[in-house]
Protein backbone atom coordinates (compact mmCIF):
# COMPACT_ATOMS: atom_id res chain seq x y z
CA UNK A 1 0.00 0.00 0.00
CA UNK A 2 3.08 2.65 -1.30
CA UNK A 3 2.24 5.84 -2.73
CA UNK A 4 1.96 4.75 -6.35
CA UNK A 5 1.13 1.94 -8.37
CA UNK A 6 4.54 1.33 -8.88
CA UNK A 7 5.83 1.20 -5.51
CA UNK A 8 9.63 2.32 -4.97
CA UNK A 9 11.74 0.02 -2.99
CA UNK A 10 11.29 2.61 0.15
CA UNK A 11 7.82 2.24 -0.71
CA UNK A 12 7.47 -1.61 0.63
CA UNK A 13 8.50 -0.79 3.93
CA UNK A 14 6.08 1.85 4.43
CA UNK A 15 3.67 1.33 7.91
CA UNK A 16 0.67 0.30 5.78
CA UNK A 17 2.82 -2.81 4.18
CA UNK A 18 4.83 -3.52 7.26
CA UNK A 19 1.38 -4.04 9.66
CA UNK A 20 0.33 -6.34 6.13
CA UNK A 21 3.94 -7.89 6.82
CA UNK A 22 3.36 -8.65 10.64
CA UNK A 23 -0.23 -10.32 9.97
CA UNK A 24 1.62 -12.89 7.42
CA UNK A 25 3.96 -14.03 9.95
CA UNK A 26 1.76 -13.91 13.01
CA UNK A 27 -0.04 -16.61 10.71
CA UNK A 28 2.30 -19.29 11.24
CA UNK A 29 3.36 -18.54 15.18
CA UNK A 30 -0.55 -18.49 15.75
CA UNK A 31 -0.78 -21.92 14.11
CA UNK A 32 1.73 -23.55 15.82
CA UNK A 33 0.96 -21.71 19.67
CA UNK A 34 -2.64 -23.53 18.49
CA UNK A 35 -0.59 -27.03 18.13
CA UNK A 36 -0.68 -27.51 21.94
CA UNK A 37 -4.11 -26.85 22.61
CA UNK A 38 -3.98 -28.19 26.11
CA UNK A 39 -0.85 -25.34 27.41
CA UNK A 40 -3.33 -23.17 28.05
CA UNK A 41 -0.63 -19.78 28.25
CA UNK A 42 -0.19 -20.61 24.61
CA UNK A 43 -3.74 -20.64 23.64
CA UNK A 44 -3.67 -17.08 25.32
CA UNK A 45 -0.43 -16.09 23.41
CA UNK A 46 -2.36 -17.21 20.14
CA UNK A 47 -5.25 -14.86 20.73
CA UNK A 48 -2.90 -12.21 21.75
CA UNK A 49 -1.03 -12.52 18.50
CA UNK A 50 -4.60 -13.14 16.24
CA UNK A 51 -6.22 -9.81 18.15
CA UNK A 52 -3.02 -7.88 17.37
CA UNK A 53 -3.01 -9.28 13.47
CA UNK A 54 -6.94 -8.25 13.58
CA UNK A 55 -6.67 -4.68 14.35
CA UNK A 56 -3.21 -4.02 12.01
CA UNK A 57 -6.11 -5.77 9.37
CA UNK A 58 -8.00 -2.36 9.67
CA UNK A 59 -4.94 0.11 9.98
CA UNK A 60 -3.10 -1.10 7.20
CA UNK A 61 -6.15 -0.27 4.89
CA UNK A 62 -6.94 2.74 7.07
CA UNK A 63 -3.57 3.99 6.85
CA UNK A 64 -2.72 3.19 3.26
CA UNK A 65 -5.68 5.60 2.55
CA UNK A 66 -5.39 8.31 4.91
CA UNK A 67 -1.68 8.73 4.14
CA UNK A 68 -2.38 8.32 -0.01
CA UNK A 69 0.24 5.06 0.10
CA UNK A 70 -2.14 2.53 -1.43
CA UNK A 71 -0.49 0.48 -4.26
CA UNK A 72 -0.79 -3.08 -6.08
CA UNK A 73 1.04 -4.96 -3.53
CA UNK A 74 -0.77 -3.69 -0.86
CA UNK A 75 -4.16 -4.58 -3.08
CA UNK A 76 -2.20 -7.74 -3.63
CA UNK A 77 -1.52 -8.81 -0.07
CA UNK A 78 -4.22 -7.44 2.00
CA UNK A 79 -6.69 -9.98 1.28
CA UNK A 80 -4.05 -12.66 0.89
CA UNK A 81 -2.90 -12.34 4.50
CA UNK A 82 -6.63 -11.89 6.09
CA UNK A 83 -7.48 -15.37 3.67
CA UNK A 84 -4.57 -17.37 5.08
CA UNK A 85 -5.05 -16.27 8.96
CA UNK A 86 -8.68 -17.37 8.93
CA UNK A 87 -7.57 -20.54 7.09
CA UNK A 88 -4.97 -21.57 8.76
CA UNK A 89 -7.00 -20.81 12.29
CA UNK A 90 -9.78 -23.28 10.62
CA UNK A 91 -7.48 -25.66 10.06
CA UNK A 92 -5.38 -25.61 13.52
CA UNK A 93 -8.47 -25.47 14.97
CA UNK A 94 -10.60 -28.61 13.27
CA UNK A 95 -7.48 -30.60 13.77
CA UNK A 96 -6.68 -29.70 17.87
CA UNK A 97 -10.49 -30.94 18.18
CA UNK A 98 -11.99 -27.24 19.04
CA UNK A 99 -14.04 -27.59 15.91
CA UNK A 100 -15.42 -30.51 16.16
CA UNK A 101 -19.11 -32.58 14.58
CA UNK A 102 -21.19 -30.50 12.25
CA UNK A 103 -19.81 -27.40 13.30
CA UNK A 104 -16.73 -28.88 10.96
CA UNK A 105 -19.07 -27.96 7.97
CA UNK A 106 -19.10 -24.38 8.67
CA UNK A 107 -15.37 -24.20 8.57
CA UNK A 108 -15.39 -26.49 5.25
CA UNK A 109 -18.14 -23.34 3.87
CA UNK A 110 -15.71 -20.44 5.07
CA UNK A 111 -12.34 -22.40 3.32
CA UNK A 112 -14.47 -23.54 0.03
CA UNK A 113 -15.98 -19.91 -0.33
CA UNK A 114 -12.93 -18.45 -0.02
CA UNK A 115 -10.95 -20.29 -2.33
CA UNK A 116 -13.43 -19.89 -4.89
CA UNK A 117 -13.80 -16.26 -4.76
CA UNK A 118 -9.72 -15.54 -4.51
CA UNK A 119 -10.49 -18.12 -8.25
CA UNK A 120 -12.94 -15.55 -9.24
CA UNK A 121 -11.26 -12.64 -8.56
CA UNK A 122 -8.53 -13.81 -10.46
CA UNK A 123 -10.56 -14.08 -13.48
CA UNK A 124 -12.37 -10.84 -13.26
CA UNK A 125 -8.94 -9.62 -13.01
CA UNK A 126 -8.05 -10.69 -16.55
CA UNK A 127 -11.26 -9.26 -17.81
CA UNK A 128 -10.39 -5.82 -15.93
CA UNK A 129 -12.96 -6.05 -13.84
CA UNK A 130 -13.21 -5.09 -10.39
CA UNK A 131 -15.38 -6.41 -7.98
CA UNK A 132 -15.90 -3.86 -4.72
CA UNK A 133 -15.73 -5.34 -1.21
CA UNK A 134 -19.58 -4.88 0.33
CA UNK A 135 -20.40 -3.96 3.31
CA UNK A 136 -21.82 -7.08 3.83
CA UNK A 137 -18.49 -8.90 3.21
CA UNK A 138 -16.78 -6.57 5.79
CA UNK A 139 -19.13 -7.72 8.58
CA UNK A 140 -18.63 -11.42 7.09
CA UNK A 141 -14.73 -10.73 7.55
CA UNK A 142 -15.47 -9.44 11.50
CA UNK A 143 -17.55 -12.05 12.17
CA UNK A 144 -15.27 -14.12 11.21
CA UNK A 145 -12.50 -12.55 13.52
CA UNK A 146 -14.61 -12.18 16.51
CA UNK A 147 -15.52 -16.44 16.16
CA UNK A 148 -12.06 -17.39 15.36
CA UNK A 149 -11.25 -15.40 18.32
CA UNK A 150 -13.38 -17.15 21.03
CA UNK A 151 -12.13 -20.58 19.45
CA UNK A 152 -8.67 -19.48 20.16
CA UNK A 153 -9.28 -18.89 23.09
CA UNK A 154 -10.97 -22.24 23.81
CA UNK A 155 -10.39 -23.86 27.28
CA UNK A 156 -7.99 -21.45 28.89
CA UNK A 157 -11.46 -19.01 27.78
CA UNK A 158 -13.49 -21.26 29.43
CA UNK A 159 -11.74 -20.84 32.84
CA UNK A 160 -12.60 -17.41 33.06
CA UNK A 161 -16.10 -17.52 30.64
CA UNK A 162 -17.51 -20.80 30.85
CA UNK A 163 -19.25 -21.29 27.01
CA UNK A 164 -16.37 -19.67 25.38
CA UNK A 165 -16.32 -22.59 22.60
CA UNK A 166 -20.45 -22.54 22.51
CA UNK A 167 -20.26 -18.97 21.99
CA UNK A 168 -17.62 -19.28 19.26
CA UNK A 169 -19.09 -22.00 17.64
CA UNK A 170 -22.45 -19.91 17.16
CA UNK A 171 -20.72 -17.03 16.12
CA UNK A 172 -19.08 -19.39 13.19
CA UNK A 173 -21.95 -20.55 12.14
CA UNK A 174 -22.73 -16.98 11.58
CA UNK A 175 -20.20 -16.48 9.97
CA UNK A 176 -20.57 -19.11 7.33
CA UNK A 177 -24.35 -17.81 6.80
CA UNK A 178 -23.35 -14.50 6.14
CA UNK A 179 -20.02 -16.52 4.00
CA UNK A 180 -22.60 -17.81 1.94
CA UNK A 181 -24.67 -15.11 0.93
CA UNK A 182 -21.39 -12.76 0.57
CA UNK A 183 -19.98 -15.97 -1.98
CA UNK A 184 -23.07 -15.83 -3.94
CA UNK A 185 -22.92 -12.21 -4.48
CA UNK A 186 -19.40 -12.69 -5.80
CA UNK A 187 -20.77 -15.40 -7.77
CA UNK A 188 -23.42 -13.62 -9.58
CA UNK A 189 -21.70 -10.71 -11.01
CA UNK A 190 -19.19 -13.31 -12.17
CA UNK A 191 -21.41 -15.26 -14.05
CA UNK A 192 -22.81 -11.47 -15.53
CA UNK A 193 -19.72 -11.05 -17.26
CA UNK A 194 -19.23 -14.93 -18.17
CA UNK A 195 -22.31 -14.30 -20.26
CA UNK A 196 -21.21 -11.08 -21.36
CA UNK A 197 -18.25 -12.87 -23.01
Amino acid sequence: MSSSSSPTKSGYWNLPNILTYGRVVAVPIVAACLFWPETLWMRWVALALFTLAGITDFFDGYLARAWAQQSSLGRMLDPIADKLLVAACLLVLVYNQTITGFSVWAAIVILCREILVSGLREYLAELRVSVPVTKVAKWKTTMQLIALGFLIAGRAGETILPGTIAIGLTLLWVAALLTLYTGWDYMKAGFKHVVDE
